[in-house]
């Protein structure tokens, strides 16, 4: 009797590492490569050689359990095994309960339209960027993006067009811009650079070279009636950069909202530094 008990409780803990091996795989899948996922390999790896000595165990001791002492190893091994699931499966959870906060946290930061950074996060970083100026002096600059006669794109092509339009200024200035820069949709068919460590003269090299990229970057239409037609746009852009004025983070945006408004009052397609023709 307890020969068959003891050989059960065998099986039973095999069965269990083999099961924990699946949910560990589905845990392998959903990390990066890296050193997590090396170490988790070997954690597969060893969980193997568990399940090998439990068949050796098997083999070896099959009919030599004869009193209540002689189950101690197979119950340590049915606890060994439902540990090793339990902490497999629970990782696994994790893991999925992660991605799923970090693809609500990003939907959340991100415009559903272009796939760049949205108004909420912009506002975060602009906050963050410009405690770092006034704690640590560091230059800080913004660019104010604003695609010129969008609204006749739209009238004119229809919004489907005009959302590709968006999307083509974005790719333009993401490619432009450093990868410290912070880049996100402000509004409508504007789009903000947060500039940090860089002074106003260099921010307004970057712009006249993000003007530039649009004018000469045509947007090549794939749609309907207006198939490999091409629509030539502009963008007009105000520049600003933090002083010690006394300047706050909503006289910043105000001055920089001032030099685009003087950008497209002044024939558009051209770039404003803080209130000089640039």
């Amino acid at each position: 009797m307890l020969n068959l008990l003891a050989n059960a409780l065998i099986i039973i803990s095999a069965v269990i590492l083999v099961g924990s091996l699946f949910s560990l795989h589905q845990l392998i899948v959903r990390l990066s490569p890296g050193p997590v996922r090396r170490w988790w390999y070997l954690m597969a790896v060893l969980t193997v050689f568990f399940f090998l000595g439990y068949l050796g165990y098997a083999v070896i001791f099959w009919y030599q359990h004869y009193t209540w002492i002689d189950m101690i190893v197979p119950l340590v091994f049915l606890g060994g095994a439902c540990f090793v699931w339990l902490a497999y499966s629970l990782s696994l959870q994790a893991a999925i309960d992660m991605r799923h906060v970090n693809t609500l946290e990003q939907e959340n930061i991100t415009d559903p339209l272009t796939g760049m950074y949205n108004r909420r996060y912009l506002d975060r970083r602009l906050t963050e960027e410009y405690a770092r100026f006034e704690r640590y002096a560091i230059p800080l600059c913004i660019i104010l993006v604003d695609l010129d006669e969008f609204k006749e794109v739209n009238d004119l092509y229809g919004h489907q067009v005009g959302d590709l339009a968006l999307n083509h200024v974005g790719k333009l200035i993401r490619k432009t811009v450093r990868t410290t820069d912070v880049l996100a949709r402000y509004g409508g068919d504007e789009f903000m650079v947060i500039t940090p460590n860089i002074h106003t003269g260099t921010a307004a090299v970057l712009a006249e070279r993000i003007r530039q990229q649009v004018e000469k970057s045509n947007l090549m239409l794939n749609v309907g009636s207006y198939s490999r037609q091409g629509i030539p746009l502009s963008v007009s852009v105000g520049v600003v950069g933090c002083d010690y004025n006394g300047d706050t983070i909503q006289k910043l945006v105000q001055r920089v909202d001032e030099a685009l408004y003087r950008a497209k009052e002044a024939g558009r397609n051209r770039v404003i530094v803080d209130g000089a023709v640039g």
